[in-house]
């Protein structure tokens, strides 16, 4: 049998090796460097085609950003859909003596950015993918951008109080969470991404307070229709996190679908060269169409 460690690393550096993919314009929503959306047109026949929204993974840590995403929105853009490829703030170094090490995420800021982006989308798209049809928008995420997709279509369930709350659901026709760090709880036990949930939320004092608002399995029922794609090989983020979102959205009354890959770790979700790829499309073009 393969050594799962290896495997990993080679699908990773699959993954990786596409070279990145320039967008077709660029637009602010916020003044800060990380504050962008990077736009794909659709290629081809550009009527009426959906909008996916891409929230990138990588921990939530400053070292991966969006370019990484690249190869795979090109290979969205490519089947027909237009593209918006979302730039957040995320972590950078925790200090410790000796040198410092990667953190997850900047609190509140990198959920502060999803929030803002998703709200500037609507108008943003309109101007810069002009024939896109923003009725069938579709958000999807890997990893950590899995976790942000489920968030973000999530706000509505918060109470009027938080910052991020709205009113109502987004508009969209669903959500495709990809290996999305989907439940803190089983993460945390699991210690995924080392201890990145933990450092997400500014650590052991902030986490049960700071997971009422933003951990997806707390935000249940949503009313959005919401499939999960996992790897079953998957030793980044293990089949059981999306299984643990699953169970907790039956308990809210509500039905995730969540299709499991034989043979697929973590990273072929967002590898063009990967068939597993090709699967995530098709369940986002379910959703868009």
């Amino acid at each position: 049998m393969h050594d799962p460690a290896a495997r990993d690393a080679d699908e990773a550096a699959s993954a990786f090796s596409h070279p990145t993919v320039a967008p077709d314009t660029t637009a602010p929503y916020g003044p800060h460097p990380d504050q962008v959306v990077d736009f794909y047109a659709p290629r081809g026949d550009t009527a009426g085609a959906p909008l996916v929204v891409a929230l990138h993974g990588g921990a939530w840590r400053e070292r991966y950003d969006r370019a990484h995403l690249t190869p795979f929105v090109d290979f969205l853009a490519r089947r027909g859909f237009a593209v918006a490829n979302v730039e957040y703030r995320r972590g950078g170094l925790l200090p410790r003596q000796g040198g410092g090490g990667p953190v997850a995420g900047r609190w509140p800021d990198t959920f502060d950015d999803v929030a803002a982006a998703l709200d500037a989308l609507p108008g943003l798209a309109r101007t810069h993918l002009p024939t896109a049809d923003l009725r069938r928008t579709v958000l999807t995420g890997h990893s950590a951008g899995g976790h942000l997709a489920l968030w973000a279509a999530s706000r509505h369930v918060l109470p009027p109080s938080s910052p991020w709350h709205t009113p109502s659901a987004a508009s969209l026709r669903g959500v495709v969470a990809l290996a999305p760090i989907a439940d803190f709880t089983t993460a945390v036990a699991l210690d995924v991404c080392d201890g990145a949930v933990r450092q997400l939320l500014g650590g052991e004092g902030q986490l049960t307070a700071r997971a009422a608002a933003t951990d997806p399995a707390a935000l249940l029922p949503t009313g959005v229709a919401t499939t999960l794609v996992q790897g079953r090989d998957d030793i980044v983020v293990p089949q059981a996190v999306a299984e643990a979102y699953v169970d907790a959205a039956a308990r809210a009354g509500e039905t995730v679908g969540l299709t499991l890959l034989e043979g697929v770790g973590h990273f072929p979700l967002i590898d063009p060269a990967a068939d597993a790829c090709a699967v995530v499309a098709e369940e986002i073009a379910q959703l868009a169409y």
